[in-house]
C-alpha cells in the first residue's frame, strides 16, 4: 500500500506539469474582428435620413443600452432601421409596440458585434415604444409623424 502511494505522487506531479506546460496546446481562438463604431450623424440620433430604399433610422446598442431614447419615423411610409449591436457576444433586437402594448414590429435577435437592417412596415401616426425583447429595460419612444 505504501509503495502504491509513493508511486502515485510522481505520477500526479508529472500529470500536473504536463497540464501547466507553457507550450501552446491544440486550441484555436479566432482573432476578434475589428468593427468600426458607427460615426455620429443625424441618423445616429434617431432622426430619419433618406436612403436609397426610403427613410432610414440609425440606432446602436452598447453596454446593454440604446444610443438614443427617442426615434422618429414618417407616418404611413415603410422605413428601415439600421441597428448596430456593439455589445460583443450579447444578443439584442428591436421590437416596436403601439400604445396598447401590441407588437407592431419584431426584429430578429442577433449577437454583436454586428449590424442588422430591419425593414419596418408603414406605421400610423402616433407614439410607439421601442425595446429590446431580450433586455426589456432597454427601451425608448418612437414618434411616427
Amino acid at each position: 500500500m505504501r509503495l502504491a502511494r509513493l508511486l502515485s505522487v510522481p505520477l500526479i506531479a508529472l500529470a500536473l506539469a504536463a497540464c501547466s506546460s507553457a507550450a501552446p496546446g491544440w486550441t484555436y481562438a479566432p482573432a476578434p474582428s475589428v468593427t468600426p463604431i458607427p460615426s455620429t450623424s443625424a441618423g445616429a440620433s434617431g432622426e430619419p435620413s433618406q436612403g436609397p430604399s426610403g427613410p432610414v433610422v440609425q440606432i446602436a446598442a452598447k453596454d446593454i443600452k440604446f444610443s438614443t431614447a427617442e426615434m422618429t419615423a414618417p407616418a404611413d411610409t415603410p422605413f428601415q432601421i439600421e441597428f448596430q449591436n456593439n455589445d460583443d457576444g450579447v444578443p439584442h433586437n428591436i421590437e416596436i409596440k403601439d400604445g396598447g402594448d401590441t407588437v407592431a414590429f419584431n426584429g430578429d435577435i442577433f449577437s454583436g458585434v454586428d449590424k442588422m437592417d430591419y425593414a419596418v412596415p408603414a406605421l400610423a401616426a402616433g407614439t410607439y415604444k421601442f425595446l429590446c425583447s431580450v433586455h426589456p429595460q432597454m427601451s425608448g419612444s418612437l414618434t411616427v409623424q
